[in-house]
């Protein structure tokens, strides 16, 4: 779907000037979403885990996201600046990094509640932001629906989610990699002690 996405984003999607780009488009990255959810709980409920899934599901998200930031920065600058998507892409770079890191040393990060709700409000955002590229507001009879202004608090709130979680991750990373530090320093001791041992024994 991300090439596809692309397409819809960019000068050369057939339908323009009237808000059926930005509705396909939206409509596409919402379903995106819906599939990885869908696709997650499924593997999880048949315990069909995989070691690729493993690899795959997180990067297809990442780069949905990457590819979603860098075309709005194009799209809908008046939106998306330039260093929100920095900050944002940076920060799945950083918790990429640390999930290889935490695998090599033989323990997992899991998803943690702030980083479920980034999740949440970085699909708000990204729609959000799609929509205001033509919209300013919708008027349904009496409700008015401030489009561009939901995306603009909407992106600047992922921003503030994924800095935050970005923290929370790095704590709880550095807690674990300090405490396999220990742990292995504590088994090279032991290791010594007892070739030592066996060592004046003999």
């Amino acid at each position: 779907m991300i090439p596809l996405l692309l397409w819809i984003l960019s000068p050369h999607f057939m339908w323009q000037g009237h808000g059926e780009q930005e509705i396909v488009a939206s409509v596409l990255f919402v379903l995106a979403s819906i599939t990885d959810g869908v696709d997650g709980y499924l593997a999880r409920k048949r315990g069909q885990i995989t070691t690729i899934g493993m690899l795959l599901d997180p990067l297809a998200d990442k780069i949905m996201v990457t590819a979603a930031l860098i075309a709005l920065v194009a799209y809908n600058p008046d939106v998306v600046k330039v260093w929100i998507a920095v900050v944002i892409i940076g920060r799945e770079f950083l918790i990429s990094g640390l999930r290889s890191i935490a695998a090599s040393e033989g323990f997992t990060i899991q998803a943690s509640d702030l980083g479920k709700l980034k999740t949440v409000i970085q699909i708000v955002s990204v729609v959000s932001a799609i929509l205001a590229h033509h919209w300013f507001q919708w008027s349904i009879g009496w409700l008015i629906i401030p489009v561009k202004w939901t995306a603009v608090t909407a992106i600047y709130f992922t921003v503030g989610v994924s800095t935050i979680s970005a923290i929370d991750y790095f704590v709880g990373f550095w807690k674990k990699i300090d405490h396999a530090s220990k742990d292995r320093r504590k088994s090279f001791v032991l290791t010594r002690r007892k070739s030592a041992g066996t060592t004046s024994t003999n």
